[in-house]
């Protein structure tokens, strides 16, 4: 039996944090309850893109480690581990291949255009996956409290000048 109730998302859920892959691609992401997160990516090959209201599962797998997967409109796939205690980040993304040959398509703000990623989805090509497998340093965590539609509430072009480290 684990030391730990698997099903207690209370530590995280609430949680914002900001990392950057071992590749340089910067993100971050606010676990908004346990359903939904918003993210913002600032850097790699769909920088710019940022969404709101994501859905997602949770899972905990750890005293402080947590997993979180979904599936994109988009049709791209993730799954991350977040270790909360060691401020290292896992994550596994899996670009169709229309994302990978044209991923500007998907820079924007997701929430005004799933139609349009919807078709650009279905038009394809889906295959074959690039799969993205990186370790990342997380640079930041603050507990937002759930539900706060003001932690990720605009693309990453319009913060201001030294963010993140002007949130500490």
């Amino acid at each position: 039996m684990a030391r730990f109730d698997p099903h207690d998302l209370s530590r995280f859920v609430g949680k914002h944090i900001v990392y950057t892959y071992d590749n340089g691609w910067n993100y971050e992401i606010y676990v908004k309850n346990a359903q939904t997160i918003d993210y913002r990516i600032h850097s790699g090959i769909v920088g710019g893109r940022w969404v709101k209201d994501q859905r997602v599962y949770i899972a905990r797998v750890g005293e402080n480690v947590w997993k979180i997967s979904w599936t994109e409109p988009t049709g791209t796939d993730v799954s991350l581990i977040a270790n909360l205690d060691d401020m290292v980040y896992h994550g596994t993304i899996f670009f169709p291949r229309w994302v990978i040959q044209d991923p500007k398509k998907t820079v924007c703000f997701q929430n005004d255009h799933i139609a349009q990623m919807i078709a650009y989805r279905e038009a394809g090509p889906a295959y074959p996956t690039e799969v993205i497998d990186e370790f990342a340093t997380i640079t930041l965590v603050r507990d937002c409290g759930p539900d706060d539609e003001t932690v990720i509430d605009r693309a990453a072009s319009e913060l201001p000048a030294g963010y993140p480290a002007n949130l500490r």
